[in-house]
């Protein structure tokens, strides 16, 4: 990757960090779930607005360190208006992209924005908090109870 677009990407990560998107309680979610990362103390509340299998709207709460909470602002942008199903598979496409689990020539193709996070795979710890919100809404979708755990 060329020191320009590593630069495009911290850049990126920066604003989302400064300026997250969609955060706030969603006061008449239809689900909700609870992440937290116990190694470095990230902490997420990810909220959704599902209609007729739809996310027509997604908030989150939270601290963290700034990948978490740029994914987090990026995570709620992916997946507003998506179907369960797209928001499922971005969750896998994604977590793949990060971990690099799939081993691909166009594994980050289609995630568009979220490319900006294509450095985290080299620091295993990082992989964890840029993953902590997309796990949560995972188990938001799934209506799952359980906190989410990185661990």
């Amino acid at each position: 990757m060329s020191d320009d677009l590593q630069d495009l990407y911290q850049e990126v990560i920066l604003d989302h960090n400064k300026r997250p998107r969609n955060r706030g309680r969603l006061d008449h979610a239809t689900c909700d779930a609870e992440g937290y990362n116990p190694l470095c103390g990230d902490h997420v509340h990810v909220y959704l607005q599902v209609e007729d299998g739809r996310v027509t709207d997604i908030r989150f709460e939270g601290s963290g360190c700034a990948i978490s909470t740029a994914s987090a602002s990026m995570m709620t942008e992916s997946v507003k208006g998506k179907t369960l199903e797209e928001a499922k598979e971005l969750f896998r496409s994604f977590h793949a992209f990060v971990t690099r689990d799939k081993v691909e020539t166009d594994l980050g193709n289609g995630l568009g924005k979220l490319e900006v996070f294509s450095g985290v795979c080299q620091y295993p710890a990082r992989v964890k908090c840029a993953t902590l919100a997309w796990h949560t809404v995972q188990a938001a979708l799934e209506n799952r109870t359980d906190n989410v755990s990185t661990e």
